[in-house]
């Protein structure tokens, strides 16, 4: 066989779990998704580029033509003994414009997919070699009640903040993270590098694990 698709067949296989904390089955995790080697520059370079996306931008001074005030002249040009002074909105008044100042504007950096998905790769991997990342069968909750859910998550043996991925529609799992500051819940498709790091432990559902392999396969 050729060495390319003996190298494409390897898999990771990982334990998958209910609420309760009972293995129910095993998945088989792509080595080329989930071991792959920690990229430090890739990751910095995805991290900074989300981080800078994510400021708003909205900062806003006045110029000397925006600011409220005349713009007549206060005295004559000449013979007052005064510097001249050609209306009350310039910069060096108080109340007047200022110069340079900030402007809306964005923050964005260009950065290409393939890296984005690289650096995913990277903090996926990583957190499995450190047995965070977790494989769970389903997060169907019963309640949308913040103290169920923090119940099932200490079930579960999560310690710190946990990042819990599952498909868009989950509205009792939503509802149930909003309220708990060491809980995250978000749709697979929105998983990247930034929130994978700033996680302690992911978790991913069967369906989550799915949309992710295909995303990154």
């Amino acid at each position: 066989m050729d060495d390319r698709n003996t190298e494409a067949l390897k898999v990771i296989v990982v334990p998958i779990k209910n609420l309760k904390n009972e293995t129910v089955g095993e998945a088989s995790l792509p080595e080329s998704i989930f071991g792959v080697t920690f990229k430090s520059h890739v990751v910095w370079e995805t991290v900074k580029a989300i981080r800078a996306a994510s400021r708003a931008g909205t900062h806003k001074t006045k110029t000397r033509s925006e600011v409220s005030g005349s713009g007549k002249k206060p005295f004559k040009q000449k013979h007052t003994g005064r510097a001249r002074q050609g209306g009350g909105r310039p910069p060096i008044h108080r109340h007047g414009g200022t110069v340079h100042g900030p402007t809306p504007r964005s923050y964005a950096l260009g950065i290409n997919r393939g890296t984005k998905k690289a650096a995913l790769r990277c903090v996926l991997s990583e957190r499995l070699r450190e047995n965070k990342l977790v494989l769970i069968e389903s997060l169907a909750l019963p309640t949308h009640r913040t103290k169920d859910l923090a119940e099932i998550v200490k079930g579960l043996g999560l310690t710190g903040k946990a990042l819990l991925v599952d498909r868009h529609g989950n509205k009792n799992l939503a509802l149930a993270a909003a309220n708990n500051p060491k809980v995250e819940a978000i749709d697979a498709l929105s998983l990247n590098a930034y929130n994978g790091l700033n996680a302690e432990t992911i978790v991913l559902t069967e369906e989550a694990l799915r949309a992710v392999s295909e995303v990154l396969g």
